[in-house]
């Protein structure tokens, strides 16, 4: 199964709904700040906007570059003109490419589909660790001080993520959104049940971090 994540700084006229067909899936997320990352399981491709509300496209770039979950990704800038100075400056802040115009859906897809040998080759990161728990992606296993910790898939997206935002609280909504739970309605107590899974795991395999319920707000993973 091939999966591209399709990430834009603006919702297009015609959705966000995922593309599935045979053995390739395109999921379309939702940008607004570079924290608000959602989950990231395949090859990436970011569309950023030359003009955003709270920050320049050139910018949001540049941290897109910086940011570890995104460094590799492939950026193209979108333009609203054919400017040859702002192609300069958008390639210099570190995208690969620009576009012209207002992208639809349609527009990205087709894109994605025509790219899908390139996309391809983008390198993969295999794990990322928090401390002395690390998170296989490939092999779908999380480990602490190398042994294996038994977990659900949900419940192995879910630690993934906090894995990769450690001390920052989610609310259930947003542990929902980016774990991209968008085909069907979730009530937003799911995510209690699968926080208490997570948590039964990492306290039964002694890991240290803790699971942290956040009154009124969410939970979070404590870095240390």
């Amino acid at each position: 199964m091939q999966h591209i994540d399709i990430i834009l700084t603006r919702e297009p006229d015609d959705g966000l709904a995922p593309y599935v067909h045979d053995q390739l899936t395109v999921a379309f997320h939702l940008l607004g700040r570079t924290s608000d990352l959602p989950l990231l399981e395949g090859a990436v491709w970011i569309f950023v906007d030359w003009v955003l509300p709270r920050i320049s496209g050139l910018e949001m770039c540049r941290q897109l570059r910086c940011d570890p979950l995104t460094a590799k990704a492939r950026i193209t800038m979108v333009l609203g003109e054919d400017d040859l100075d702002a192609r300069r400056r958008a390639l210099r802040a570190g995208a690969d490419d620009y576009l012209i115009g207002t992208p639809t859906r349609r527009s990205l897809l087709d894109r994605a589909l025509s790219s899908l040998g390139s996309l391809g080759e983008l390198p993969r990161r295999q794990s990322i660790s928090l401390g002395e728990l690390t998170i296989e992606l490939t092999a779908f296993q999380a480990r602490w001080q190398g042994q294996p910790i038994r977990l659900m898939p949900n419940e192995f997206r879910l630690l993934r993520f906090l894995v990769e935002h450690p001390g920052r609280v989610f609310t259930r909504q947003q542990l929902i959104q980016a774990l991209g739970k968008h085909d069907a309605p979730i009530d937003e107590r799911t995510v209690d049940v699968w926080i208490g899974r997570l948590r039964r795991a990492l306290v039964t395999q002694g890991v240290a971090h803790e699971l942290r319920t956040v009154r009124s707000l969410g939970y979070v993973l404590d870095p240390a």
